[in-house]
């Protein structure tokens, strides 16, 4: 079976609440998956937005969160996931705020596409201090063995 990715909070495609946005509470949506490879070493996760600044002439992709060395026994992230709550192991990247964390959707024109890409390694990443997006898939090159995606969308209310 393929490597697959769902949060219980919105559909593949479908829009994220604003609970999970610079609009609500700005919190990372909850996420589990399933049929991790048996071969894995590590997990990553980056979800970011192609869709920068605007959709109809994007000029970035703005990175929303890093994750690395997730470990491969490990299914979910609970809602509000934070440092605090990774599993043993699990470290953060940098995001385009220039900080570790979570940070949600805020797109300032249009409707953009969030994708949230699980990689699974077949080697633990090292030797990375405060990495960037750019720096993990330099790093992960080579050694991906499976990956899996959920889109989701949002367009700011106000």
């Amino acid at each position: 079976m393929a490597l697959t990715l769902r949060s219980n909070v919105f559909k593949d495609g479908g829009e994220i609440p604003s609970k999970y946005t610079c609009e609500g509470e700005d919190i990372a949506p909850p996420l589990e998956w399933q049929s991790v490879p048996e071969e894995a070493r590590s997990l990553v996760l980056i979800i970011d937005d192609p869709d920068a600044p605007d959709p109809k002439a994007p000029k970035m992709t703005w990175v929303h969160w890093v994750l690395y060395n997730i470990p491969t026994n490990t299914s979910d992230l609970p809602e509000g996931a934070t440092s605090t709550d990774l599993p043993s192991g699990a470290e953060e990247g940098l995001n385009d705020w220039k900080r570790s964390g979570y940070g949600g959707p805020c797109p300032p024109i249009g409707r953009h596409r969030y994708f949230h890409k699980l990689y699974a390694l077949d080697t633990v990443l090292s030797r990375l201090k405060n990495p960037t997006k750019a720096e993990i898939e330099a790093a992960m090159k080579g050694h991906i063995i499976a990956k899996t995606e959920l889109v989701g969308t949002y367009q700011k209310s106000r």
